[in-house]
C-alpha cells in the first residue's frame, strides 16, 4: 500500500465538503490524506482509481440527497463491492427507510444529521476507523 490512508467525503455541495475536509484535518492532521467528490459518480471513480494505485480508503462519509444517484444506493453499491470501507451517511433530508437501508445493506457505521455537531462528527469518524 503506497501513501497514507484516506478519508474520502461525497457531497454535491462544495461548500459542506470544504468544511467536512478542515474539520476533519484539524482532529487528524496529517494521519490521513483527505479527498472529495461532488457526485456518487465521481466518488466511484475515485475508489476504483485509488484501489488500482494501492491506496486505502478507509473511511467515506457521503450525503444522502444528491443528484442522479441517492446515498444510500450510493453506500449499498460501496459496501458490496468494498466492505473494508467504513461507511457514514450524512444528511439533512434522508427519511427512516432510507437510513434503515444503509444501515441494514451498507453496514453504516453512524448516520449524521445535518447541520452536524463538529465534536459529534470527530467522534463518529473516530468510532468507525476503530471498528
Amino acid at each position: 500500500m503506497n501513501g497514507k490512508p484516506l478519508l474520502l467525503f461525497v457531497d454535491d455541495e462544495k461548500m459542506v465538503l470544504d468544511t467536512l475536509v478542515v474539520q476533519s484535518r484539524a482532529a487528524f492532521g496529517e494521519k490521513y490524506d483527505y479527498e472529495t467528490a461532488q457526485s456518487a459518480e465521481e466518488a466511484w471513480e475515485l475508489i476504483q482509481e485509488y484501489r488500482q494505485h494501492q491506496r486505502r480508503i478507509v473511511l467515506l462519509i457521503s450525503d444522502w440527497l444528491m443528484p442522479q444517484e441517492k446515498g444510500d444506493a450510493f453506500l449499498i453499491r460501496v459496501a458490496q463491492e468494498y466492505p473494508d470501507i467504513k461507511l457514514i451517511m450524512l444528511s439533512a433530508y434522508a427519511d427512516d427507510s432510507a437510513i434503515e437501508r444503509a444501515q441494514r445493506y451498507a453496514n453504516l457505521s453512524a448516520f449524521i444529521r445535518k447541520p452536524w455537531d463538529r465534536q459529534q462528527l470527530i467522534c463518529e469518524i473516530q468510532r468507525a476507523l476503530a471498528r
